[in-house]
């Protein structure tokens, strides 16, 4: 069944000559070329299998990858998977590489939850063996993921994070090649995923909460009291009750309650009225500004004076401070 692209504009920068499997498994051509499907993204990440041997390796000896690609895992489709499995046996392997750093172990590049999963059965997992660099690992693991694997918005930017973070490259094209997208989405993403580390575990994956909304949220914790506050709230139990996207809302409703508090702390108001019940004024004071509105059947001729008058106004205004009252 085809896949509906989440990323119609995507743009691929033409991969570094030091990375062959990059060459082999990325879109060549021109530079900026576009991917029009995920079951081309599927196709892609298909092809690092390809001619190689299968082997029935013992979970205990396969680590998790160096990158970080989930929040949490959907335990229902865990279930789902660790049923499917259960009857018909693991139907596609996964993809590990010889483990950099520690002889006779290997890392899983893609197929986490099928490893979950053999170790939940007591089974051997179906893996095809691959010796790839690390620029070659997120590459493939980016782009198994982004056709396959459901991630959200905030798990995508976290992922083209720890990439970038990792300076594969001086300009991201691995991290563009990895999640496939452009550039201003990439930007986006790096923005998000400055948010305090222990408020995005906490509001977890937010699979329905997209770019947009997390951009607000990080635009409205860059106020330090705001933020300060925010830390606190997700550590409530009010909070920690909740699960999927309500976490994710329930901290923008804190957040705006906040904002709204702020304004109104800095905000006073006071009113008169004429003794013939004619005129009424409302004056609002914000720090630097200072509001008057008035009502009245002839509001217009009134302000009219007022403006008129300022001058005299205000020299009867200084001459008080002067004069100490």
């Amino acid at each position: 069944m085809a896949r509906k692209n989440p990323f119609m504009n995507v743009m691929n920068d033409e991969a570094p000559e030091e990375s062959t499997a990059i060459l082999n498994y990325t879109t060549k051509g021109a530079s900026k070329a576009l991917i029009h499907s995920l079951d081309e993204m599927a196709a892609q990440a298909d092809r690092f299998l390809e001619g190689e041997a299968v082997a029935e390796l013992d979970p205990d000896i396969i680590d998790a990858s160096f990158v970080r690609d989930r929040l949490e895992d959907d335990e229902a489709d865990f279930e789902e998977l660790l049923s499917a499995i259960k009857d018909r046996g693991q139907d596609s392997p996964i993809l590990v590489r010889p483990h950099p750093a520690a002889s006779g172990r290997y890392m899983v590049v893609f197929g986490h939850r099928r490893l979950r999963v053999a170790k939940a059965l007591g089974r051997k997992v179906r893996a095809a063996v691959k010796d790839l660099k690390d620029s070659d690992h997120v590459v493939a693991q980016g782009q198994e993921n982004t056709a396959r694997a459901n991630l959200s918005f905030i798990e995508k930017a976290m992922f083209a994070s720890e990439i970038s973070r990792r300076q594969f490259d001086g300009d991201n094209a691995i991290v563009l090649s990895a999640l496939s997208i452009d550039r201003a989405t990439l930007s986006k993403m790096l923005a998000v995923s400055a948010i305090p580390k222990e408020i995005l575990d906490a509001v977890g994956a937010a699979k329905g909460i997209g770019r947009d909304r997390w951009y607000d949220l990080k635009n409205s914790l860059e106020r330090p009291s705001t933020l300060k506050d925010a830390k606190a709230f997700i550590e409530t139990d009010e909070f920690k009750e909740k699960a999927g996207d309500d976490r994710f809302n329930a901290l923008v409703a804190h957040v705006k309650t906040i904002g709204r508090t702020v304004r109104q702390r800095g905000q006073q108001t006071q009113k008169w009225v004429s003794e013939d019940k004619s005129v009424s004024a409302e004056m609002k004071s914000g720090g630097k500004t200072y509001t008057v509105a008035i009502k009245a059947k002839d509001a217009a001729g009134f302000g009219d004076y007022i403006a008129e008058s300022l001058g005299e106004l205000y020299r009867a205004y200084q001459s008080r401070k002067d004069q100490g009252e």
